[in-house]
């Protein structure tokens, strides 16, 4: 059923004349006729008499009529469920345990009152992201696009904030006593990432990583789940792995697994947000909340990549 055709309805049983329910609608006269006359013949019976002051309901039409109003309320309200300002601000992390998930917790814990739905997407692709952003699936993504001329018009990258990485190992791993790390000294260790997706974000910061500080980052083997990595770095005296500071991991107590901050310089990996062009009303506040997270002021290196805050593109 057209439901278009059914708020023509409605409209011109409320005003009377076509005429009336045409300019209601924002339409022409001819095509509120159109639809009604549609609408009678798929229900098989005349909704309306034709007279010459307008338009009256027939013993059918008085009958169909608040169960048409019914349709229209409920159409109404499911376009209003997902449309962008009416509908809670929905964000995609690159997943729930992710720096950004935290520090949106932290700002949802303040602001309990703020409808907010936090999402993973689950794609590797950025552009696979922004796809969703530009459609209106997601409202934004904590995505970055490394190239600026591939960045669509019609949505905007913003910088968030800077995420620092520490080193994460077992309690038999030589560096585990260590309070801090440097990245010269990482050059001989085994550093496990394993399932980085080729065309990521990440791949292209690893790369990097690499190429500066001559580092040893073996993603060998599919990726069984953060558990398995955990489990892995308890038993093992000479694997390590690079973990956010802000990413939010648990393991057994029995793991007795360190962070240690790296440092001469810091590494950190840049967080950036894509958002549609004009951005839900909700996400403001989101960006000023992570715009007053503290900066890291440290001696710190970044991808070539990487945007300032306050240039964004």
């Amino acid at each position: 059923m057209d439901t278009e055709a059914v708020r023509s309805f409605v409209c011109a049983a409320d005003c009377g004349q076509l005429q009336h329910a045409a300019a209601e609608l924002g339409v022409t006269q001819q095509a509120v006729s159109k639809r009604v006359a549609a609408l009678e013949r798929q229900l098989q019976v005349r909704l309306f008499h034709r007279t010459a002051r307008g338009v009256e309901l027939t013993l059918d039409g008085r009958t169909f009529l608040p169960h048409a109003r019914g349709i229209v309320s409920d159409v109404d309200r499911a376009v209003a469920a997902i449309s962008p300002g009416s509908r809670a601000l929905r964000i995609d992390v690159l997943g729930l345990r992710s720096a950004q998930a935290v520090v949106l917790h932290e700002y949802w814990r303040a602001h309990p009152d703020i409808e907010l739905d936090v999402v993973a997407l689950l794609v590797n692709d950025p552009q696979v992201a922004v796809a969703a952003v530009r459609t209106g699936e997601v409202d934004a993504t904590f995505r970055t696009i490394i190239d600026p001329a591939a960045v669509p018009r019609d949505v905007r990258m913003v910088h968030m904030f800077d995420s620092p990485v520490h080193l994460l190992v077992g309690p038999d791993h030589r560096l585990a006593k260590s309070k801090s790390v440097t990245p010269e000294q990482l050059r001989s260790n085994r550093i496990w990432v394993p399932g980085i997706a080729p065309g990521s974000e990440w791949q292209l910061f690893y790369q990097e990583l690499v190429a500066e500080f001559g580092l040893r980052i073996d993603a060998a083997g599919p990726h069984f789940g953060d558990e398995v990595l955990l489990d892995t770095l308890a038993e093992s005296s000479d694997v390590a792995t690079l973990v956010g500071a802000r990413d939010r991991y648990m393991w057994p107590a029995s793991h007795d697994l360190r962070r240690i901050p790296i440092v001469g310089p810091s590494i950190v990996y840049p967080i950036s947000l894509i958002h549609r062009v004009p951005p839900h009303p909700g996400l403001a506040a989101v960006v000023d909340h992570f715009a007053a997270l503290e900066l890291d002021t440290a001696l710190s290196w970044r991808p070539s990549w990487a945007i300032s805050r306050g240039n964004d593109r």
